[in-house]
């Protein structure tokens, strides 16, 4: 995820703030029946484990770390899915890939579940972003045994992060052009961005609003879904879904574009493209003390909470 310095943020009223408050955001305060659970700890950690721990980092000048990953992501999600593709394309002359999973292919409607596994400078990104990947690949095997009405991609993307963000040269913009210029049909598309670190110690959750810690506390021990206003009916049905698991608390957020971090992944070129699109993520650096650092290990998630947040979104899926 990215994070851009000296953050200039939209100037809203009292009034303004209250509204998006009162009318854009939801949560349910407490887990209840998280039982049973079909998302796989252990499945989670192995995969975390072999995306993370390795010589070198899967940033942008390494691109032999990022073929060992998406060459990993590939076998994984070959285990389970129909067909399974990398999309290349290159930039400044080296070769980057996508990689592209899909199962009930046939079917009409279909979602893209997207996840980067880039890294920014010499970090693990263990939260930013391996968990999301392994959500993704998690997500992959669990759907891929459901009787489905939709086709589903699962698209792991490389450059998301600097010094491409926010450029052409994105993974996801590839992918969500490729999907515009064909004139493939999207119900919906889901980021997974940062999802695997949880604090319960006040003051350790952050806003880019000080007002909204009034409303949503100080402790960083919940996941949100965002979203954006005029987002199309499947990001706002998702997001109700998934604030009525009750796994764990659940916030969603439905705002101006303008606010600063609402379109800070991969989610941002499917809105390029007219796509009705959400980010499920912890917050990034509004909570993660680790963020683009090299701190940012396997150790400091909670998979425990990463986990019920898999479960959340496949539970959603599912009951759409």
């Amino acid at each position: 995820m990215k994070i851009i310095n000296n953050l200039r943020l939209p100037k809203f009223t009292v009034i303004q703030i209250v509204i998006i408050i009162i009318f854009e955001f939801s949560f349910n305060s407490c887990a209840q029946n998280i039982t049973p659970i079909n998302a796989n700890i252990v499945r989670l950690e192995t995969d975390l484990t072999i995306i993370t721990k390795s010589d070198d980092y899967r940033n942008f000048r390494n691109s032999k770390a990022l073929n060992r990953v998406s060459e990993y992501i590939f076998a994984e999600l070959n285990k389970v899915c129909d067909t399974v593709y990398f999309q290349t394309f290159e930039v400044r002359g080296t070769t980057y890939r996508n990689v592209i999973g899909s199962i009930n292919s046939k079917a009409t409607n279909r979602i893209v579940i997207g996840a980067h596994y880039d890294v920014e400078g010499a970090s693990e990104g263990a939260d930013d972003n391996a968990s999301g990947v392994a959500g993704v690949l998690e997500l992959a095997r669990l759907l891929s045994s459901q009787k489905l009405n939709r086709s589903i991609d699962f698209v792991a993307y490389c450059l998301e992060e600097p010094p491409y963000f926010g450029t052409k040269n994105m993974g996801s913009y590839m992918h969500a052009k490729y999907l515009n210029d064909n004139k493939i049909a999207v119900e919906g598309m889901i980021c997974l961005e940062m999802i695997g670190y949880f604090s319960d110690e006040p003051d350790s959750q952050n806003y880019p609003i000080k007002l909204l810690k009034y409303f949503y506390g100080t402790k960083g021990n919940y996941i949100t879904v965002v979203n954006k206003y005029s987002n199309g009916n499947f990001a706002k049905n998702f997001s109700r879904k998934m604030t009525a698991q009750k796994l764990l608390p659940t916030k969603k957020f439905s705002g101006s574009a303008k606010i600063t971090g609402l379109d800070f992944s991969d989610h941002r070129n499917y809105w390029e493209f007219g796509y009705s699109a959400v980010m499920i993520t912890n917050t990034a650096f509004y909570r993660n003390p680790n963020y683009h650092k090299e701190t940012d290990k396997l150790e400091t998630l909670d998979l425990n909470r990463m986990t019920l947040v898999i479960e959340e979104v496949y539970r959603s899926i599912i009951s759409l």
